[in-house]
């Protein structure tokens, strides 16, 4: 016994000084794996009642939001963005949604196409890495016509979505394409039309526009709410499922996930009518935050869904707990 004691000592001790040994013996070096260059999917999907939602990504942009926010001294909209870890160019999300609802293929949204750079235009690519095709697609239902929402459409004048028949509120129609109630136009307002024009003007010459009234059913089980301001027929989509949720496609209400929330009077200048779309937003909330339903925002960091609840300083959204 007293050897084997002995014996496990002096390898213990043997041990000890190989270990103090390791700084000074040679190193062997060895590569790391090389950076991947393959891009995020840009999808996220999940079950909503007896639907398939697929949330794609069209890109982000980074953008000086604290001179986008209107209605609040620039150098508070920048603290509170410095707060929230975001910095002078916050990366904003455009997002869309695509709907299986075992008869058709809907797509909330189309995206910006070519018209603002390589850091967005994803979406028909995303579209397909989720596992469908761009001629699959059986109906579009626009939350209204801004460049970043139905750009995707149609690219030099080719439509993307070539089987899709495009739902768009009746008032945002007639306001973009038939220039209703346009008293005066400004350069911006100008491009925004002529965009307008050319992502529709195929699907119009093909009869394939489709318009709904203020709070009427674009398709069955898709319903729409009138939320204007931001632009005069914009309308979040709501999806009806057969168990009695919903899950409410806001479109533009919200831009970013802090300011807005706790200021809903702070609006963008991408606002067609900012006083509107601020009341807009004050009534989207409070009726979000009452009805404890699902919301998904076409510019809440991706993919954007989750519920809107109140707190200390007004609301906060809390996104949805991912599920596999």
């Amino acid at each position: 016994m007293r050897e084997l004691i002995m014996t496990t000592r002096r390898q213990t001790l043997g041990l000890l000084a190989a270990a103090a040994l390791l700084p000074i013996a040679p190193r062997f070096a060895f590569s790391a794996a090389p950076l991947s260059n393959v891009a995020n999917a840009g999808y996220y999907r999940f079950r909503f009642g007896n639907f398939e939602v697929t949330a794609l990504s069209d890109g982000t942009m980074a953008l000086p939001m604290a001179k986008i926010y209107q209605n609040e001294p620039i150098d508070a909209l920048q603290r509170k963005l410095d707060e929230n870890f975001l910095g002078k160019e916050p990366h904003i999300s455009i997002n869309a949604y695509l709907v299986n609802d075992g008869e058709r293929l809907v797509l909330i949204d189309a995206g910006t196409g070519t018209l603002f750079g390589p850091a967005a235009g994803k979406l028909i690519q995303h579209l397909e890495t989720s596992g469908y095709r761009a001629d699959q697609v059986d109906a579009v239902i626009l939350t209204h016509i801004h460049a970043d929402h139905s750009g995707g459409l149609t690219v030099d004048g080719k439509p993307q979505l070539p089987k899709a028949t495009i739902h768009v509120a009746d008032r945002e129609y007639r306001f973009w394409i038939d220039r209703e109630g346009l008293t005066s136009v400004t350069e911006e307002v100008g491009k925004d039309l002529q965009r307008a024009h050319d992502a529709l003007a195929p699907y119009i010459a093909t009869g394939k526009v489709a318009r709904f009234a203020d709070d009427a059913d674009p398709l069955p089980n898709f319903g729409s709410i009138l939320r204007p301001g931001h632009t005069p027929g914009h309308s979040s989509i709501v999806l009806k499922a057969n168990d009695g949720q919903r899950l409410v496609f806001w479109g533009d209400v919200i831009h970013g996930d802090y300011v807005q929330f706790d200021e809903p009077d702070v609006f963008v200048t991408f606002d067609v009518d900012g006083t509107a779309a601020a009341a807009t937003r004050a009534l989207a909330l409070a009726d979000a935050a009452d009805g404890r339903y699902l919301v998904a925002g076409a510019h809440l960091p991706f993919p954007g869904i989750g519920h809107v609840a109140r707190d200390t300083t007004l609301y906060r959204f809390i996104p949805w707990n991912y599920v596999e």
